[in-house]
């Protein structure tokens, strides 16, 4: 008794065709390759604005550093409000990280849309017709 059927392996090899072809369309690739992309670029925008925690960021210090404290760190800022405390500057930080990424993303989407609308409209490749009968017209017109 076989292990696998011939129909069993024909379905496996199937399968495997269809996932290749999937793989092989670029959504998959292209969007693995954005979600990598976006979140080393939000590790620089964290660094640079805070990360609503501990690291108060570039940004976050200079606020601090305005609006005072011991430890020049927006993201402590917030108001008292019935006895409970509202952290405004973690949420003013997250929206500035939000509006960062977003404004970035934006950027390399409308640069990538550029490259690809400019690979569209470039003229083709002249066959190799095309260029033998270039020369041969070149050639004639020689005296």
């Amino acid at each position: 008794m076989p292990l696998l059927s011939s129909e069993k392996i024909r379905e496996k090899k199937r399968l495997v065709r269809e996932f290749r072809e999937f793989v092989d369309r670029g959504n998959v690739v292209e969007l693995g390759v954005a979600f990598v992309i976006g979140a080393t670029f939000k590790t620089i925008i964290d660094s640079f604005a805070g990360n609503g925690g501990d690291n108060p960021g570039i940004l976050g210090g200079l606020m601090g550093a305005i609006f005072g404290g011991k430890t020049p760190n927006f993201n402590d800022k917030g108001v008292t409000l019935n006895g409970s405390f509202l952290p405004l500057g973690s949420l003013l930080t997250a929206t500035i990280n939000f509006l960062l990424v977003s404004l970035a993303m934006f950027v390399v989407i409308r640069l990538y849309n550029r490259f690809r609308s400019g690979e569209a409209n470039a003229k083709p490749a002249p066959t190799t017709n095309e260029i033998l009968t270039d020369i041969r017209d070149e050639l004639r017109r020689r005296p």
